[in-house]
């Protein structure tokens, strides 16, 4: 995963993310409370580490704003460290020390760095490395999750603006065999039903869901479309169990299986037929049920009204849904199972 170096620590929050270490040298310092020389020189290196990694931590954080490797800020912050830690030795030489500590301290001693706290400074800039880094990551998988929510709101627009022309299509031949057919008045209102249905579809509607209840209106509208053309020969049966009215379902979910019933079931017989409309659930799945007359329809015939809805479920619930189509009880049914959401959005409902 590519890392993004805009992402940096305050002063403050780098302060704080050295008081750790500043810890370990407090506990190192235990030993030496029964000698106030040696206590002297501990508490004054921890001052002086507290001092140091204001300019440290900000010597880093723009390092890695300009994208240094790794290599790189060891090749800086080492020598810069180091040379911290000696004159944390000069001072604590000059300030602190007894004469005969002076007399006896030697270059070994000024130069060797470890007594300078050249290792807290080193730890404080591999700690403040790995703070960097996971902040880096968090940001780009944020970003990564966002552009992935943004594909995927994408696919499931074109998804759904792939079944207006498709369903558009398919009323305007049924419009035309109206007229064809002699009958004026069925076509003029299966118009103005499909201008009705055309104005509530167009709509922009936020998310991807909405309720049970409204999808049920949504489908009646376009049934009230088919009405026009079919009359008497189509009945239509919906069942809702109580509570999943506020369920929330793909937005047109129904519509091109109902159209898919209507065409395969309703259309090619010559006495009524029923479509079979069920909503069921327990408060954990919810589920769907579309069924009508026809018995000899193969899954292939339904083309991209089923190939739509098994997409679009897809992209909405990736493994967390369940979808079988088939002859059942003499009927050709199509059932969904989806996960229960009552949620104005899933991000909502997984929160």
């Amino acid at each position: 995963m590519r890392v993004d170096r805009s992402v940096t620590l305050s002063p403050a929050m780098a302060w704080v993310a050295g008081l750790p270490i500043l810890g370990c040298m407090m506990v190192m310092s235990l030993p030496a409370l029964a000698d106030e020389r040696v206590l002297a020189f501990r508490m004054f290196y921890a001052v002086a580490y507290l001092f140091w990694i204001v300019p440290l931590g900000w010597l880093q954080r723009w390092l890695w704003r300009r994208g240094a490797g790794w290599w790189a800020m060891a090749g800086v912050l080492l020598p810069v460290t180091y040379a911290m830690s000696v004159g944390n030795a000069l001072l604590a030489l000059t300030f602190i020390a007894s004469e005969k500590m002076r007399a006896q301290a030697g270059a070994a001693w000024i130069f060797g760095g470890l007594d300078g706290c050249w290792l807290a400074l080193i730890a404080f800039c591999g700690f403040q490395a790995i703070v960097l880094h996971r902040a880096a990551l968090a940001l780009e998988g944020e970003r990564l999750q966002r552009a992935a929510q943004a594909a995927r709101d994408a696919e499931l627009r074109a998804l759904r603006y792939q079944l207006q022309p498709h369903f558009l299509f398919n009323t305007l031949n049924a419009i035309s065999a109206l007229v064809r057919d002699d009958r004026p008045r069925d076509a003029t209102r299966m118009i103005a039903r499909l201008g009705d249905f055309l104005r509530t579809t167009l709509e922009e509607t936020p998310g991807h869901e909405h309720t049970v209840a409204d999808e049920i209106a949504l489908t009646a509208a376009y049934l009230d479309i088919e009405k026009a053309r079919l009359g008497e020969r189509l009945h239509i049966e919906t069942y809702t169990a109580p509570g999943t009215l506020e369920a929330r379902v793909p937005y047109l979910l129904l519509q091109p299986l109902v159209e898919n019933a209507v065409r395969h079931g309703i259309a090619p017989r010559t006495v009524p037929g029923t479509i079979a409309i069920r909503f069921e659930g327990d408060g954990h799945e919810l589920r769907v049920s579309v069924a009508n007359d026809a018995v000899d329809v193969t899954e292939g015939a339904m083309g991209v009204g089923l190939a739509n809805v098994r997409a679009r479920l897809e992209a909405l619930y990736p493994d967390n849904h369940h979808i079988v189509v088939g002859p059942e009880s003499g009927r050709w049914r199509v059932r969904i199972t989806l996960p229960w959401v009552v949620a104005t959005t899933l991000t909502e409902a997984a929160a």
